[in-house]
Formats: structure tokens, sequence, C-alpha cells
């Protein structure tokens, strides 16, 4: 039979993974991806991301995204209500970094960012100053993102190692 321990554990787990998951995936956008749509012309770069764009949005993606941010939330909860535990500063501070620093930057700047350039012709002029631009505003959110989820995978983790001391 399974207990409430084994389930928060699960829980503490899977935030920890997906919060690591994450950071590998905004890492490998900060790293490599950027740069290289960065180094085509604004047409095919433009044409690229919008790509991008629009396949991230897909089931596995969203379900590693924002499931990793529920189970951030129900973490949250159960560090504020056990506050007195071993390790639940580590859990707060990493759902906190996850949910403001990963979840909150990506809807109040990437996400934008994405609608802007989604709406512009990639052969345009306007698509061409917008593609400057935007290249280096997405990038340095995207890098928050990436350490916060990467901070946050290390801060749930170190909570994870409280639990087996």
């Amino acid at each position: 039979m399974v207990n409430f321990d084994d389930s928060l554990f699960a829980l503490k787990l899977f935030a920890a993974l997906g919060c690591g998951l994450m950071a590998g995936v905004f890492f490998a956008f900060s790293a490599f991806v950027m740069n290289a749509l960065g180094r085509l012309q604004p047409m095919q770069g433009i044409a690229a991301m919008q790509s991008i764009n629009i396949t991230a949005i897909n089931p596995l993606f969203m379900t590693a995204f924002l499931g990793t941010g529920a189970v951030c939330i129900l973490v949250l909860v159960f560090s504020l209500l056990k506050w007195h535990q071993p390790g639940v500063a580590y859990l707060l501070v990493g759902s906190l970094l996850y949910l403001v620093g990963t979840l909150g930057v990506t809807i109040a700047f990437n996400v934008p960012l994405n609608e802007a350039l989604a709406k512009v012709e990639s052969s345009s002029t306007e698509g061409a100053k917008l593609w400057t631009s935007y290249l280096a505003n997405w990038t340095v959110w995207n890098h928050i993102r990436a350490t916060a989820a990467f901070v946050a995978a290390a801060s749930l983790t170190i909570a994870l190692c409280h639990r087996a001391a």
C-alpha cells in the first residue's frame, strides 16, 4: 500500500526531474539553438523560430512544462504546511524558482516575444528589425529561465537528500 510519504516523495522527485528536464531544454536553446538561428538570414531565422514556436505547443512538451509547474504548486503548498521539517526550505525555494523564474518568465517575457514574431512577415524589413531585437531579448530571458529551472532542480534534489539522510 502506498502511503502519504511515498506519494510526497514521488511528487518531489517528479518536480526535481521536471525542473532538470526543462533546464536542459532551455539550456540547449541558450547554448546553441539561438546562436544557430542567429547565423541564418533574418528571413530564414524568423521562419525557423516561428516553426519551433508552433511545434513546441504539443502534448509532450506542455505536459513536461506545465505538469512540472503543477507539481511545484503542490510541493509549495506542502512546504508551507510542513515548514518545521528538515529540508523544507529547499522545497520552497525550488518550487518558487520554477514557478516564478521559469513559468512566470516564460509567460511574461518569452511568450509575448513569440507572439510578436508570429505576426511579422519573415521577408519584410519590419521582420528583419524585429528579428535582431528578438534574438537578443528572447535569449536573455531564456538564460534566466534556464538558470531558474537548473537551480530549482538542484534545490529540490537537495530536499530529496534530506529525506534520505
